[in-house]
């Protein structure tokens, strides 16, 4: 069986949150004048020329895209030229975090949501650093709680807040609304602009046919990060004889000695990772899955470096 996590792993402060800005560096998560995001190269061609400037034209240099070719300076000079781009310095970021009962839980080194909490703050205080206007929604709970993108530390510090009272307030007694993630994706539809980068942080299992149809729908007039959340045991069970679960008054027993159902179990998981890597094929957006076994930072910085062409685990 996996280790217990530690009780400082079960829930997070808001203290804790504002601290992860100190590992912002650690984490290419947005271009900078010295480096170029590997998130730009995953969905360049869905941001159709929305938050990019103008920056400068230069001498066509092997490998450019000649559909960037500037035709007058050709012309001119009579050698080629290219336009070259850098990312809008303020396009409005919106973070989407799951904070749901389904969230709180974990077989090993951390809660889901714990995780969840995490990547919402790296990816905020990142954001902030690269001069972008932030804001967001946590959903999941009794009641969503939402911040409006604007440019400022308060902004951000207004939606930790919200996020570390939403995790703190989670237990294994209550019960998840239904269908929290659609109308948390529909409520994004309402208040994004074009060209506004929409974050998404929710448990693997939130992923269904209504959620899907809000996500296509978004990302006509969005740009999308997709982070699914998951534990191990979300993929596979022991086989450790007979389990008990239990959410608020429902309660299930599962022998795991089972061959069929462990089979029947890791299958039904395996379906699932495949819903969300075809969802992200078909809108062309980045996919970086996080699992609570491994360190969250560990895991962005290894799937950002990761050579292009092989998918991130």
């Amino acid at each position: 069986m996996h280790a217990q996590p530690l009780p400082s792993a079960i829930q997070i402060s808001l203290a804790e949150l504002i601290e992860m800005r100190h590992r912002v560096r650690e984490v290419q998560l947005f271009s900078t004048p010295a480096r170029r995001s590997p998130l730009i190269g995953l969905h360049h061609s869905k941001l159709r020329g929305r938050g990019v400037d103008f920056d400068q034209v230069r001498i066509y240099q092997p490998g450019d895209d000649v559909r960037s070719i500037d035709w007058r300076v050709t012309a001119r000079t009579q050698e080629p030229h290219t336009k070259l781009f850098h990312e809008e310095r303020e396009r409005p970021i919106y973070i989407m975090v799951e904070q749901s009962p389904r969230l709180f839980f974990g077989s090993s080194l951390l809660f889901k949501s714990v995780l969840a909490a995490q990547a919402a703050s790296l990816i905020g205080w990142s954001a902030l650093e690269h001069n972008d206007r932030i804001g967001g929604l946590v959903f999941g709970g009794s009641e969503p709680h939402e911040i409006k993108p604007r440019r400022s530390k308060q902004s951000l510090l207004q939606l930790l807040n919200r996020l570390a009272r939403a995790n703190q307030a989670l237990s294994s007694h209550s019960a998840a609304p239904s269908e929290a993630f659609t109308l948390a994706l529909r409520r994004a539809r309402e208040v994004l602009r074009p060209g506004s980068l929409a974050v998404i942080i929710c448990d693997e299992r939130s992923l269904t046919d209504s959620s899907e149809q809000q996500l296509s729908l978004l990302a006509r007039h969005t740009d999308l990060l997709l982070l699914p959340v998951s534990d191990p045991l979300d993929h596979a069970l022991p086989a450790a004889g007979l389990l008990r679960f239990a959410q608020g008054a429902g309660q299930l027993e599962l022998d795991t000695h089972s061959r069929e159902l462990r089979l029947a179990y890791s299958e039904l998981a395996a379906r699932r990772q495949a819903q969300w890597q075809r969802l992200a094929q078909k809108l062309a957006v980045p996919l970086l899955p996080l699992g609570s076994q491994r360190e969250m930072v560990e895991q962005l910085r290894e799937q950002l470096n990761a050579p292009a062409g092989r998918k991130a685990p």
